[in-house]
């Protein structure tokens, strides 16, 4: 048995396709699934129900796929410890970001590490919170930049920024002529969302229901710029994030503050306890958060093209 056999057997659960977990790693597929043969015979356990066109896992095989992916986590920090000695910030950082944060938030990301860290080699990958989270418990990401969540304490947490969310109008909502729009005035007012499975959707949820507020049911986002879209269009009013209002500079979209409470989001960066390279992700979150902070805190306008 080696390193090898133990990534292919975690690319074939992971894939659940011989062809598509050979091509991951790089190997033939007869290769792939005679080492898995192989591995079987050594371990004297059977991985894999043969019986079907699925791939589909014993009990004692979901069991070993566990383990593996913990073998190769502790693998992988282990050549982290031996190849980063007195290399604090240089070489390869592996960050994820979710997508209603990632395209405003790249700028200050690249820039900052393109200006401050520029031996770092950046890597980067955008998906929702529960792909993110995977992913860096699978430990194919370094880290992550996300909003907080309780289920997020399994990792160290850094706190960044407060990102404060406006309420986005039509220009011909009433709202909109509004210098600030208290919480409470949104009882009963429908809500356009986000689809499931965003973390943006959580938080919005929260704030709105709290005050009385519903989903609309008949419109639904898959996206931010979806969303802004739904509201230029007249469909209806949502709450969207600061870094988001600041990247629209041609929308037919009113953005107004809200009072009693502001509604706003803890962004913080997550990654492994135990990771040797705690100090270069606690840099990096520092350096992104000195360049936005003072971009979120400037002076509140009402914002609109």
């Amino acid at each position: 048995m080696n390193v090898r056999d133990l990534e292919y057997l975690v690319a074939l659960a992971e894939y659940k396709h011989f062809r598509r977990a050979a091509d991951a790693c790089k190997v033939s597929q007869p290769t792939l699934s005679g080492q898995i043969r192989k591995l079987e015979e050594e371990l004297n356990t059977i991985l894999l129900e043969r019986t079907s066109r699925k791939v589909l896992f014993t009990q004692s095989g979901l069991l070993l796929v566990d383990q593996a992916r913990a073998i190769l986590r502790e693998i992988k920090q282990f050549k982290d410890m031996a190849s980063q000695q007195g290399k604090e910030m240089s070489g390869p950082l592996h960050l994820g970001v979710i997508p209603t944060l990632g395209p405003y938030l790249l700028p200050y990301i690249v820039s900052t590490i393109k200006e401050e860290f520029p031996k770092i080699e950046l890597f980067l990958y955008e998906a929702k919170t529960p792909q993110l989270v995977e992913l860096l418990e699978n430990g194919k990401l370094d880290c992550a930049i996300l909003p907080s969540k309780a289920e997020l304490d399994v990792f160290m947490n850094v706190s960044m920024f407060s990102e404060p969310m406006k309420l986005a109008v039509p220009k011909s909502h009433p709202f909109a002529a509004r210098k600030t729009v208290d919480m409470k005035e949104l009882h009963g007012k429908e809500i356009l969302m986000l689809d499931d499975g965003h973390c943006l959707r959580d938080n919005a949820v929260g704030y709105c229901f709290t005050v009385g507020a519903v989903e609309n049911k008949h419109y639904q986002a898959t996206s931010l710029e979806t969303l802004h879209n739904m509201v230029a269009s007249g469909l209806g009013i949502t709450l969207i994030p600061e870094l988001a209002v600041l990247a629209d500079r041609c929308g037919k979209v009113v953005y107004v503050p809200c009072v009693n409470p502001t509604p706003s989001r803890e962004i913080v960066m997550i990654y492994r306890p135990g990771s040797p390279l705690r100090k270069r992700y606690e840099r990096v979150a520092r350096a992104i958060s000195e360049a936005v902070i003072p971009v979120i805190k400037q002076p509140e306008t009402k914002k609109s093209c």
